[in-house]
């Protein structure tokens, strides 16, 4: 019984061990054949012109601002403006009670008079001993002292003109005007308030808000790459300090005017690192309003050699460097190390790593091991047909 059961162990592991090797003969490709490289989509670099240019936030500023204060102290009698109205250069604001500076002035004009007066009867006495000191008629002191009286009487017409001149000048000041054109804001004061001449509070502020500054911050780094760009050539501009700007709004519009690159500053901030730029815009609308937010798009340069990279065809490695698939000699992917420094759309702008006509892979990137054969297709081009029986193959868009 035993050895039947053990013949029967035998014949059963043997037909086991039949079956394993045909199903392994089965699976065997026959010679000759080999699976077809798996199928990548590609695209070919090539030198392009591209604008390039920086985004920056910033405020608007007005471009002429003044302070309206007092330069004679008195009582405000009226105020001779609609606040938030559009004011013009020398246009009377406010008018001070001007009745001690009246008095002032009127007082200063009779002491002109007097001194005037005074000088007739000098200057008279002085031609009359000129004449007789030359025929000995009076002594030459006595020509003397009516010559020191003379000089008297007309440096005191002197002081009197100066003293109703500022007379003049202080009763002018009480009517307090408009030192620039522009549009003025709400008033500090009403009619009946003390003001004081040289105060530190202002009555109210005038802005001219057409054209306006923008004033946009750039790190001092990036001002230095942009000029070294510039003097190697990989940038042209004709006129860096004249770069033209756009602008967008804080609702992410764009603002429909183009303005121009006017200042930059001379100093750079020593708490943030950054320098001021500052652009002019036209304001015709008064859409732009002082403190606004926006951020200025500044046009650097043009560069005529750029190469480009869809955002898509680049990943980053465990160091942290930019990498793209290329397919490169005996149609292998090679995976290359390359440095971009801004975007440009949906692009990468490549300063390091990547040639013109260098194929980089962006669909089929699963497939695309390092050292894989594989079958450059274009990007968004038709796939070829495949042959029939083969089996069809799928891509998946990263």
């Amino acid at each position: 019984m035993k050895i039947t059961q053990t013949t029967r162990i035998l014949a059963l592991s043997g037909v086991m061990l039949w079956g394993l090797l045909a199903a392994a003969g089965c699976g065997k490709k026959p010679a000759g054949t080999a699976s077809a490289p798996p199928e990548v989509s590609v695209v070919v670099t090539q030198p392009q012109h591209v604008q390039i240019t920086t985004e920056l936030s910033g405020r608007i500023s007005p471009h002429l601002l003044a302070e309206v204060r007092p330069q004679v102290g008195g009582i405000i009698q009226k105020r001779l403006f609609t606040e938030g109205s559009e004011v013009q250069a020398g246009q009377a604001l406010y008018q001070i009670d001007a009745a001690t500076y009246q008095t002032a002035y009127d007082s200063a004009k009779a002491a002109l008079a007097k001194a005037e007066g005074n000088l007739i009867p000098a200057r008279l006495k002085e031609e009359r001993f000129r004449e007789l000191v030359t025929i000995k008629a009076v002594s030459q002191q006595e020509y003397d002292d009516a010559n020191a009286l003379f000089k008297q009487a007309a440096a005191e017409v002197a002081a009197t003109k100066a003293a109703m001149e500022a007379a003049r000048i202080n009763l002018d000041y009480t009517r307090i005007a408009a030192p620039i054109s522009g549009r003025i804001g709400r008033s500090a004061v009403t009619p009946g308030a003390l003001v004081t001449a040289s105060q530190a509070s202002p009555l109210a502020t005038i802005q001219q808000l057409d054209p306006v500054y923008v004033d946009v911050t750039q790190s001092s780094a990036e001002l230095l790459r942009l000029k070294r760009d510039l003097a190697a050539g990989s940038l042209k501009n004709d006129d860096a300090s004249q770069a033209k700007v756009t602008l967008l709004l804080e609702d992410g519009s764009v603002y429909p005017l183009e303005g121009a690159l006017k200042f930059g500053e001379v100093t750079v901030d020593q708490d943030t690192g950054s320098i001021t730029l500052r652009a002019l815009f036209p304001n015709p609308k008064q859409l732009l309003l002082p403190g606004m937010f926006v951020r200025a798009v500044v046009q650097e340069g043009v560069n005529g050699e750029a190469i480009l990279v869809p955002q898509r065809g680049v990943s980053r490695n465990p160091k942290g460097e930019a990498v793209v698939m290329v397919v490169g000699a005996e149609e292998k992917v090679e995976p290359r190390v390359i440095k971009v420094s801004r975007t440009v759309g949906d692009n990468w702008l490549v300063d390091e790593g990547l040639q013109a006509g260098e194929r980089v892979i962006l669909e089929g990137l699963q497939k695309a091991r390092p050292g894989t054969t594989v079958k450059a297709v274009p990007f968004g081009g038709k796939p070829e047909a495949s042959p029939a029986g083969a089996p069809q193959s799928s891509t998946v868009k990263k």
